[in-house]
């Protein structure tokens, strides 16, 4: 077989390209979508080192890089099966033979990764397509303008890439979940009475800022960070949902979606924050969530393993430790902000854990397991420590210039279920100390709180924010790094007139 030539590989990368295009087009943003089941093997066999470098020195858009990589492993691939198709059309000279071959090794591919045979004729079709024309040119006489054929074929190609985008963007693609969560925002108009009252009450006990940028005391969804181990969600329909207490347990205990739904139902203010976030980031908001305690399934199930603790696991392969005694006051939630619960918050079940980071408190919650000795979850395989109680923090996130040449400072604070008692602001790097403004405190044990703090400036000022929490403890000084266990120290900042 004889070494391909320029054009042959160039046909094989365009047809590499849109064949991960016409998967797109088919399954969307899903985890039918070729390059989903690549990514998800890809983030697991990163080394902890390497996770923990790119959370704290790329943050959010770490994702990018995973993903980019798996699209280039995806469509090289499918490359691989086009280059072999013209490889065999040129051998045989049957340029049809060799478009066919590579339409099924990329179906045969794409199903082996995705196992979606008919969403996986997405992205065979244009394989075999883009392939037939690479044959087409080998097989044209040596004078015949092959650069400028390559070029169109390339151009052409890039333009099914943009039709399959907008195919996904405006109804094409599948999406198996219930919802994906519209910004619920305040919308009493859907809300049940309760949380309509709920989200109302945070509207009216929030501080009155000059600025319109700082979020209130409910964050709206679309606004709510997320932070997951996938980039492509699962999609569990309500129906389809179940979860079992099971492992060192006097019984297993199964419950329902609708058994689930059926339970006394709360409607909570709970505040979550990120463990990998830099000190003054923004992975920290409230919703109002709606759901039931898990308590009451607990005791139905009686745990009786010897280390006291428990493995809580999700739909895309997440897991978490946690002690059996912080569970009983875990809540389970199917709603947020008065809308069913968001598929990127977890949909349709996860679970809350007050004053835990919000590693802990697990999306798409599928099983719960008691177990006889400890465990290391995802993170703490990793090198994190993130499952215990948050840190206490104050954040600056907001300096605007009043009208009567004022400052006005603000942000949030938070120390989970320790609460904030007060916030204290210094303007000349640490020296004298007063006291901020406070929001009143919403109902409920983990949640933060809004500060305001107004001075006349003069000149650059060396502003220090920290908290005391309810137990009188005042925020950490020294400064550490995300990992392994939470950002600390004061938020510190340069502020003038």
């Amino acid at each position: 077989m004889r070494w391909p030539s320029r054009p042959d590989a160039a046909f094989a990368v365009l047809a590499g390209i849109a064949g991960v295009a016409g998967s797109f087009a088919v399954a969307g943003y899903t985890r039918q979508f070729v390059v989903a089941p690549i990514d998800a093997l890809v983030v697991r066999l990163s080394p902890g080192v390497i996770v923990a470098w790119m959370i704290q020195n790329v943050g959010e858009e770490a994702h990018l890089l995973h993903i980019g990589l798996s699209v280039v492993i995806a469509a090289g691939l499918l490359a691989g099966g086009s280059l072999l198709g013209q490889q065999i059309a040129t051998r045989l000279d049957r340029p049809f033979l060799g478009a066919g071959l590579a339409g099924v090794l990329g179906w045969g591919v794409t199903v082996l990764i995705t196992g979606e045979p008919l969403l996986a004729v997405g992205a065979a079709v244009p394989v075999a397509v883009v392939t037939g024309l690479g044959t087409t040119v080998s097989s044209a006489p040596d004078h015949s303008p092959t650069r400028r054929r390559v070029l169109r074929s390339g151009l052409g190609v890039l333009g099914f890439v943009g039709l399959s985008v907008g195919v996904d963007r405006f109804g094409g693609g599948t999406d198996g979940g219930d919802t994906d969560g519209a910004d619920a925002g305040i919308d009493g108009a859907t809300a049940s009475a309760e949380v309509t009252q709920r989200l109302q009450q945070a509207e009216s006990q929030s501080l009155d800022f000059a600025s319109d940028d700082l979020p209130g005391l409910v964050s709206p969804i679309k606004d709510f960070y997320g932070v997951d181990i996938n980039e492509f969600d699962p999609e569990v329909p309500s129906d389809d949902w179940s979860m079992t207490l099971t492992g060192e347990v006097e019984s297993d205990v199964t419950v329902t979606f609708a058994e689930l739904t059926d339970r006394p139902t709360e409607h909570r203010y709970v505040t979550l924050r990120c463990v990998g976030e830099p000190l003054n980031g923004k992975l920290l908001d409230n919703a109002v969530w709606t759901g039931t305690p898990l308590k009451p399934l607990l005791e139905a199930a009686d745990p009786n393993g010897e280390c006291g603790c428990a493995m809580l696991r999700a739909e895309d392969d997440y897991f978490v430790q946690f002690p059996v005694d912080a569970l009983e006051d875990a809540f389970l939630a199917w709603g947020m902000n008065g809308q069913p619960l968001p598929k990127s918050h977890g949909h349709p079940v996860r679970v809350l854990v007050p004053g835990h980071w919000g590693e802990t408190n697990v999306k798409w919650l599928s099983g719960i397991e008691l177990l006889d000795e400890e465990m290391d979850g995802y993170w703490e395989q990793r090198g994190w420590h993130g499952t215990g109680p948050v840190n206490t923090v104050a954040k600056l996130w907001d300096t605007t210039a009043l009208e009567d040449g004022r400052l006005e400072l603000g942000g949030h604070a938070y120390a989970g279920t320790r609460g904030i008692d007060r916030v204290e602001v210094s303007t000349d790097g640490g020296n004298t100390w007063n006291d901020a403004e406070l929001s009143e405190p919403l109902p409920g044990d983990d949640v933060w709180r809004q500060w305001r703090y107004v001075f006349e400036p003069s000149g650059a000022h060396d502003v220090v924010v920290r908290a005391v929490d309810g137990e009188g403890t005042m925020q950490a000084e020294e400064a550490s790094d995300p990992y392994p266990s939470g950002a600390t120290g004061w938020v510190r900042k340069t502020v003038e007139r």
